[in-house]
């Protein structure tokens, strides 16, 4: 008896060690991947939550904790408002239009059989190209007096868009907009840049989510009655694009968060006519950067990841409701 119970240990005994082994190997394996996601991303964050406490500037040998004074200025006075006005206008602007843009996109490069590649690349075009060189392109393009749009609408609907929109006669240069110089237009102008700038990425993206709708759910929705292409897109479709889309619009929103290339190369100086376009990460670069005052800077920093973490949590919550994982 003794020598059978000896048996069965030695076994359970040996399954023992392997796992600690292969426990220990996991960890060393892990282990340089986790202390590397912690020096670049955790340890900045908690040192821009310290400094978002302090009034310190690059230069000074000391700093004093104000607590929670930057971050009531943040909600107190008008230039932060308009900050925060800007910025959640442009995401939402951006944001559902990209993404409805690059879905239909991809519907419409999946649909036809030539030319495929070609329609491809022209809509990824913008996604490659360098943002900063394209804005200064846009900012020729939207000049008031020698822009191709005002000429545009000049040669072509001057005297209709004089009769549509009359209250745009304020901020024009012979009845057309100045799209960059006028408060009212600086934002959709920065907005219209990045659905053309965002939407080919999208675009690439709902591609592939399509190439994993299965043809054997098409022929089963055409058995049951849905014959339109609209009734396959609602009831196939648009289902099985659930995880594709849950990714879509968290890198969207993110993206939309992270503007700052069109509007320092429109307006450096200032973030628009009358801060129109002063988002929040131009706000941080004016702040940390150009006025040293790294302090205010942070807590800028702070509440940005705050508010990409709330929006990024709440919509992955509302949209993995109902997608299909197939």
């Amino acid at each position: 008896m003794a020598e059978l119970t000896s048996t069965l240990a030695k076994p359970q005994s040996g399954e023992q060690d392997a796992a600690r082994r292969q426990r220990r190997a996991a960890w060393a394996l892990t282990l340089p991947a986790v202390l590397l996601m912690g020096v670049i991303l955790l340890v900045p964050v908690a040192v821009a939550a310290v400094l978002s406490f302090t009034d310190f500037s690059l230069g000074n040998d000391s700093f004093n904790w104000v607590g929670f004074k930057n971050y009531d200025r943040l909600f107190t006075r008008s230039t932060y408002a308009k900050m925060f006005v800007a910025t959640f206008t442009y995401v939402v602007t951006v944001v559902p239009i990209s993404v409805g843009l690059g879905l239909g996109a991809a519907l419409l490069i999946q649909s036809i059989t030539h030319l495929r590649e070609v329609y491809k690349t022209i809509y990824f075009l913008p996604v490659m190209a360098t943002l900063l060189a394209m804005a200064i392109a846009w900012e020729f393009m939207l000049h008031p007096s020698i822009g191709m749009i005002n000429r545009t609408l000049e040669l072509g609907c001057g005297t209709v868009l004089e009769h549509i929109w009359p209250f745009m006669a304020n901020g024009c240069v012979q009845g057309f907009p100045v799209w960059l110089g006028d408060k009212r237009y600086a934002i959709w102008v920065i907005s219209f840049i990045g659905i053309w700038q965002g939407f080919g990425f999208n675009m690439v993206l709902y591609l592939a989510g399509l190439t994993g709708v299965h043809r054997e759910l098409y022929h089963a929705a055409e058995m049951d009655g849905a014959k339109s292409g609209w009734e396959r897109f609602r009831l196939v479709t648009w289902p099985a694009l659930g995880p594709t889309t849950v990714f879509v619009v968290t890198i969207s929103c993110i993206r939309a968060f992270q503007v700052f290339d069109t509007v320092e190369a429109f307006w450096p100086q200032g973030g628009g006519p009358n801060k129109s376009t002063y988002v929040m990460m131009f706000a941080i670069f004016e702040k940390g950067v150009q006025q040293n005052l790294i302090g205010a800077g942070a807590s800028i920093t702070v509440m940005f990841l705050v508010f990409v973490m709330i929006l990024t949590l709440i919509q992955r919550w509302l949209v993995e409701r109902k997608v299909h994982y197939g």
